[in-house]
């Protein structure tokens, strides 16, 4: 399966919007979650082959001219104009996703798999808090549309600047709450910028439902105040770390599971 591009937009100085049509996405299924993700697939410089490319005649190829693996958030889904439309997170020509985004254009394809996902805000809660960084944001920003109407729902969303904020939009009671953190003084107080932000803001009422996702030591530390604080129980928290800080996206990847399971023995 793959996508089109049908329009790029810059949403922000590092957020780029793409939008993705098609023939290619006539079998796209609709999403069944808030936070629906797909697996999108990004050529090597050089690459002797474009989408659509089968996934077993790349297998073999040496490592540097696969495709490299990437997971996004489905930021829309338009049903009847069957177009995807994915944000993306751009920093220059750093890394593989970002920099096709940068240069995306009308006509160049996306070869995708999925969409597959795992969170929807529960109908039974009384309230929504939504936490994380720009990588996170468009999966906030669905959480925050698929709620019931007139739910309270908070997002404390950290990003490096005024310039970096987006409008978020929701049928429930939104309130937003941007963290930047060019004000940082050092390591320590960038990790726990959303974590404190999150501890001082006003509690909650009733039985909270928490998504946080984003760089992984910031989410560990929301994580242990929402525990601490007694901000929201362990059932209904999703923790889920897309990319740490001082580490490239395959060396997250080949860490990551035990990572993971280092903080869900945490979070017990």
């Amino acid at each position: 399966m793959y996508g089109t591009v049908v329009s790029t937009e810059r949403l922000t100085p590092h957020l780029v919007r793409v939008v993705l049509g098609g023939e290619g996405l006539t079998d796209f299924q609709d999403p069944q979650f808030a936070d629906s993700y797909v697996n999108a697939f990004f050529l090597p410089e050089g690459a002797r082959y474009q989408p659509p490319f089968e996934d077993e005649a790349t297998r073999d190829l040496p490592r540097d001219q696969r495709p490299y693996p990437r997971r996004y958030t489905v930021r829309a889904w338009d049903r009847e104009r069957r177009e995807l439309t994915i944000d993306f997170v751009v920093h220059g020509e750093v890394g593989y996703a970002g920099r096709w985004a940068l240069h995306a254009r009308p006509g160049d394809r996306l070869q995708l798999r999925g969409p597959a996902g795992d969170y929807s805000p529960p109908a039974d809660v009384d309230a929504v808090l939504l936490v994380g960084d720009e990588s996170a944001l468009p999966a906030i920003a669905a959480c925050a549309e698929q709620v019931r109407d007139g739910m309270p729902v908070r997002a404390v969303i950290e990003v490096e600047d005024a310039d970096e904020e987006v409008e978020l939009t929701s049928p429930g009671a939104l309130e937003v709450h941007f963290v930047h953190r060019g004000g940082a003084q050092d390591e320590e107080s960038l990790t726990r910028l959303l974590a404190d932000a999150v501890a001082a803001l006003p509690r909650l009422e009733g039985v909270v439902t928490a998504f946080v996702h984003g760089e992984a030591e910031s989410i560990r530390a929301v994580g242990h105040a929402l525990r601490d604080g007694g901000l929201a129980s362990r059932e209904h928290v999703s923790l889920s770390p897309y990319w740490r800080r001082g580490l490239t996206d395959e060396g997250w990847r080949s860490v990551k599971r035990d990572w993971v399971r280092r903080l869900q023995g945490e979070m017990a």
